[in-house]
C-alpha cells in the first residue's frame, strides 16, 4: 500500500519573534531578516518536494509558502491559524506579567487559564487537529502523495503531540522558524490508529551542519528540556506563535 508524505514547516521570522512578543492572531508579515534566513535555508538544504501546499491564512505563513514553494498556490486552511492571545497579544512576557497576575499561573501550567479575551487552549488544539485530519483525508481521497503545510510553531506542536510517532510531549516538537518535520501517513495505520510516522526533520539531521547550526540545535534542546520541566503532561501546554 502506498504511503503519503506531509512536510510541516514553521513560518519564517517576524519582528514579533525578534522582540520576544506573544504574536498569535496579529497578522504580521515576515521581517527582512526572516526572508533572508528562509532563502539561506532553502539554498543550503532544499525543502522537500510537494505536489500541493497548504497554509495558515496569516501573512507570515503565506509569505513563507511563496518563498519556499513558488511554483505552488497555497491552499488556505482557516483553522490552521495561530491562537489568539487576546489582551496579551503583541506584548512581551515582562509586560504581561506586570499587567496581569494570572499570567504567572498560565506560565506555571498548574491551572486552566485563558488569556483575557483570548482563545481557550483546548479549543485551539481541537480545531487544529480537526483541520489536519480533514487535510489528510483529502490527500487520501485524491491520492496526492506529497504535501507541504506552512504553519505556526504552536500548530505544528499540537499536530505532532496528537498524531506523531514516536510519541512525544507537546514541547518536544518545538522547532525553529523555517524548520519542521516530515511525516509519513500509511493509510491502514491512519484509519486504524490515526498516527503518523515522523521520519525526518527539516532540514535533515543527517545534513552536514556548520558549527553555528550545531550550537543552535544545542540551544533548542536545552529549551525543550526546560519547557518539559515547566509543562509536564498533566499540567497542559500552551503554544507561542
Amino acid at each position: 500500500m502506498h504511503s503519503y508524505l506531509i512536510h510541516l514547516v514553521r513560518h519564517g521570522l517576524t519582528a514579533g519573534n525578534l522582540e520576544g512578543r506573544y504574536i498569535g492572531s496579529t497578522d504580521l508579515s515576515l521581517c527582512e531578516q526572516g526572508k533572508e534566513e528562509l532563502k539561506k535555508l532553502k539554498k543550503q538544504h532544499p525543502y522537500p518536494a510537494a505536489q500541493v501546499c497548504y497554509s495558515s491564512p496569516l501573512r507570515r505563513c503565506l509569505q513563507t509558502a511563496k518563498l519556499l514553494y513558488p511554483e505552488l498556490t497555497p491552499q488556505v486552511v482557516t483553522d490552521f491559524r495561530e491562537t489568539s492571545f487576546g489582551e496579551w497579544e503583541n506584548k512581551t512576557a515582562a509586560q504581561i506579567a506586570k499587567e496581569d497576575p494570572s499570567f504567572a499561573a498560565w506560565m506555571e501550567g498548574g491551572k486552566q487559564v485563558t488569556p483575557p479575551g483570548g482563545e481557550d487552549g483546548g479549543w485551539f488544539m481541537q480545531r487544529t487537529c480537526a483541520a489536519f485530519e480533514h487535510m489528510v483525508d483529502g490527500l487520501l481521497r485524491q491520492d496526492i502523495r506529497s504535501a507541504a503545510a506552512v504553519l505556526h510553531g504552536g500548530s505544528i506542536m499540537a499536530i505532532l503531540a496528537a498524531y506523531g510517532l514516536p510519541r512525544a510531549q507537546f514541547y518536544d516538537w518545538m522547532t525553529q522558524p523555517g524548520c519542521g518535520y516530515s511525516l509519513r501517513i500509511t493509510p491502514g495505520l491512519w484509519m486504524r490508529s490515526m498516527v503518523a510516522e515522523v521520519y525526518e526533520t527539516i532540514p535533515p539531521r543527517e545534513a552536514e551542519q556548520t558549527q553555528e547550526e550545531k550550537t543552535e540545535r544545542m540551544v533548542l534542546d536545552v529549551a525543550r528540556e526546560a519547557a518539559s520541566r515547566a509543562y509536564p503532561p498533566e499540567k497542559g501546554t500552551k503554544p507561542k506563535e
